[in-house]
């Protein structure tokens, strides 16, 4: 038998009360939204700083690339016996190559079955050797001491060797105040 006192419900065929207590709508506030916008902010705020700047990582590639086409030309000058020199090309002097390419470099003395790469990864970079207009990579076992500076942009890159041991990417040279 159904009561009818206040506050009851009245049952329904299956056995529920009608009514239900009132309960929080679905979704989310606008307080929780706006604190899981933040953290998403904060989350790639920190990505975008640990990314490398682009010219930075480029200037980085094409001095490892160049250490290790440097290190390749002098191991085959001491091999065969032959003076080998790298010479960077500025930009408006660089010859056309058979694919229609600018040379940016060269290794002269280099036999032609050893076709070491004659361009940069990215056009925009370019070399220049300190002190010197090239590198003498060999055959003898002690060079002289050399550097060279790559530059991308505003970027500068530095590798050296000191006549004995690999070239390497160092810190730039103090430069001197001219008085």
């Amino acid at each position: 038998m159904p009561t009818s006192v206040p506050g009851s419900s009245q049952p329904t065929l299956t056995g529920r009360p009608a009514h239900r207590p009132r309960s929080r709508p679905g979704g989310f506030t606008l307080l929780e939204l706006l604190v899981v916008m933040a953290v998403i902010a904060v989350g790639v705020s920190l990505v975008v700083l640990t990314l490398p700047d682009g010219d930075a990582a480029r200037l980085d590639e094409e001095g490892a690339r160049l250490t290790a086409l440097l290190e390749s030309a002098r191991a085959e000058s001491r091999t065969s016996g032959m003076a080998v020199w790298w010479v960077p090309r500025p930009a408006v002097d660089a010859p056309v190559g058979s694919q229609g390419e600018a040379a940016q470099f060269r290794f002269v003395g280099l036999p032609r079955a050893l076709a070491l790469p004659a361009r940069w990864l990215d056009a925009r970079v370019s070399a220049q050797v300190v002190g010197a207009p090239s590198i003498v990579l060999g055959p003898e076992a002690i060079l002289p001491a050399q550097r060279v500076v790559l530059s991308l942009g505003e970027r500068r890159l530095e590798l050296a060797s000191d006549g004995l041991g690999p070239f390497s990417v160092v810190e730039p040279a103090p430069v001197e105040p001219r008085q």
